[in-house]
């Protein structure tokens, strides 16, 4: 117990001076997040089947491949507005399209936002962007919506796996 009450001690103290140290706290935990989020994704696309691209859980849901679709698109247009920068010239996409191409274009987006987010720092949090439906909003909304979308495009995609029977990377040993 006593250890544990130092080491909150400790931890409690650190704070503070990480936070005077780093100045870009959020936009530095997101661009440690998009490796991981990458690879994670990416794998699972990598482990779908060709031929399971068109697989869509109920009538009412959209196909993996259009799931592939959407995770490029989305990662295009919030990594632009958050990076303050042009969206690629992404090659028009199809759910017919094959599993390579849909990968290379989803990987893609991945590398594009490497580059986004690099330049961007937590001082530039509540600049206004445009968002969807015309909106405008803080950069900050972006942001919190890439990571979002990144959690739910996951689960989405471990789900069709493992409706299919195949592993989600994170359940591989």
């Amino acid at each position: 117990m006593k250890r544990l009450l130092f080491m909150l001690g400790v931890a409690a103290l650190a704070a503070p001076l990480f936070a005077q140290q780093n100045k870009n706290v959020v936009t530095d935990v997101i661009r440690e997040m998009l490796p991981r989020q990458a690879k994670n994704l990416i794998g699972a696309v990598e482990e779908m089947p060709a031929n399971k691209f068109s697989f869509k859980p109920t009538p009412l849901q959209m196909t993996f491949a259009h799931l592939v679709i959407h995770i490029t698109e989305s990662n295009n247009y919030l990594c632009a507005k958050a990076g303050d920068v042009a969206a690629p010239k992404a090659p028009e996409l199809s759910e017919t399209d094959g599993k390579d191409k849909l990968l290379a274009a989803m990987k893609a987006s991945f590398d594009f936002c490497t580059t986004a987010l690099a330049k961007v720092d937590d001082s530039k949090l509540g600049d206004t962007v445009d968002l969807y439906g015309g909106r405008q909003g803080p950069r900050a909304f972006a942001l919190i919506a890439l990571t979002n979308d990144w959690a739910d495009h996951y689960s989405a995609a471990a789900q069709y796996l493992r409706l299919n029977s195949l592993l989600p990377p994170t359940a591989k040993k």
